[in-house]
C-alpha cells in the first residue's frame, strides 16, 4: 500500500470511526462543456463498523503548501467514484457561494 493510500485509509477511519479497507484506485475524469474540470485517482474503500455506510470514496491534493484529503461515504446520491467527486465539487461549489 502506497503512502498516499495509507494517509487516505488513516484520515477515513479516525474521521468515521470505523475500519477501512483499501478496495482499488479509479481514474476519474469529470468535464463540463468539453473543458476538463476535474481529473484524478480516486481510491475506494470498503468501510467496516460504520453505521450507514459500506464503502468510501478518497483522494488527495495541494492546496497551496498543504496536502487535502477528502472523503465521500457511499451514500445515496453518491453510488460511485464519479458520482462522489461531483457531490464534493457541488459542495464546494455551495460552501463559496455561501461565503458570499
Amino acid at each position: 500500500m502506497t503512502e498516499r493510500i495509507e494517509h487516505l485509509r488513516t484520515a477515513i477511519e479516525t474521521i468515521h470511526n470505523c475500519k477501512a479497507e483499501h478496495e482499488g484506485s479509479i481514474v476519474v475524469v469529470e468535464k463540463f462543456r468539453n473543458e476538463t474540470v476535474w481529473d484524478g485517482v480516486v481510491e475506494s474503500f470498503d468501510l467496516t463498523g460504520h453505521p450507514k455506510a459500506k464503502r468510501c470514496y478518497a483522494w488527495s491534493y495541494q492546496d497551496k503548501v498543504v496536502t487535502q484529503h477528502v472523503n465521500v461515504l457511499e451514500i445515496p446520491p453518491v453510488v460511485s467514484p464519479v458520482t462522489a467527486v461531483r457531490a464534493s465539487m457541488a459542495a464546494e461549489v455551495k460552501g463559496k457561494n455561501e461565503k458570499l
